[in-house]
Parts: C-alpha cells; sequence; structure tokens
C-alpha cells in the first residue's frame, strides 16, 4: 500500500515538472528529481544504476541551458544586436522571478526592446528582435518539455525493464 502511495506521488510530481516549465515558480527541475529520489530512497535503492544518473544529470544541464540558449538564438536570427542576445538570456531568468508566469515571456520581450532602441536600432528592428526572444521562449519550452519526458521515459524504462 505503501508503494502504491509512493507512485502515485512520483507520477505527481513527473505531472508537476511540466506545469512548472509554463509556471516557473515551481521549479521544473527539482521537482523532476524529486520523483526519481522517491524512488531511490523510499521504494528500490538498487535499481537506478550509475548510468542513469549520469544521463539524468547531462539531461539536467540541458534543462538549464534551453530557455538560454533559445532566446539568444532567436533573438539574433530576428536582427538582434549580441547585447539584445545577451539581455534576453539574463531577462529570462530574472523574468522567472517577476510576474509568473508571464515574467519568462513579458520581461525578455521588453529588456530586448529596450536595449534594441538604446542600441540606435529603428522601432520595427527592436520589435523585431523582441519577438524572437517570444520564439525563443516557446523554443525552450519545446525543448525543456521534450527533455522531461526522454528523462521521465527512461525512468520508467529502467525500474520496469
Amino acid at each position: 500500500m505503501l508503494d502504491f502511495i509512493i507512485w502515485i506521488v512520483i507520477i505527481a510530481l513527473f505531472l508537476l515538472s511540466f506545469i512548472g516549465i509554463l509556471y516557473p515558480i515551481i521549479p521544473s527541475v527539482i521537482v523532476l528529481w524529486g520523483g526519481f529520489l522517491l524512488y531511490q530512497f523510499v521504494i528500490n535503492p538498487d535499481e537506478l544504476n550509475a548510468l542513469f544518473w549520469i544521463v539524468m544529470v547531462l539531461f539536467t544541464a540541458f534543462l538549464f541551458i534551453a530557455d538560454i540558449l533559445a532566446n539568444s538564438y532567436f533573438v539574433k536570427k530576428y536582427g538582434g544586436s549580441k547585447w539584445g542576445e545577451r539581455g534576453a538570456a539574463v531577462a529570462v531568468i530574472v523574468g522567472s522571478f517577476i510576474i509568473p508566469p508571464f515574467g519568462v515571456v513579458v520581461v525578455p520581450f521588453l529588456v530586448v526592446f529596450v536595449i534594441e532602441l538604446l542600441q540606435k536600432r529603428a522601432p520595427g528592428e527592436a520589435i523585431r528582435a523582441s519577438i524572437g526572444s517570444l520564439f525563443g521562449f516557446l523554443g525552450g519550452s519545446v525543448a525543456k518539455v521534450l527533455i522531461q519526458f526522454i528523462m521521465i521515459v527512461w525512468f520508467f524504462i529502467v525500474v520496469w525493464f
């Protein structure tokens, strides 16, 4: 019975990790790892091997940089300056703490717009670069969903097979 309850909690944590992608006040990666660690320390300490943990650490690193890389890439692709790229990267991090969940979209958009105007860009060019930050958020979110999904599938493969 206890195992059943723990499994319910693990699955709930996995689902909550996806909610955290859109609502960044929920630390997706930590919640996801909570499910792994709960299994490791409560259900079966021998099931998850060293390879599993190494791969999870690598995927976790990808999760942390997905937003930053996607934002920088799309700002650059849509004509933003190097300063716009850097500003977008910082704004994603800062924005996740400001007006959640909208801060990760609004703050980078505004920061890139202001930076591009300060770089003496025309308002149309600044808006275009800012739109790149929106696509960056969407791209980063899609990447995080895929990476988290792969992590969860890998977990179930290791546990069940």
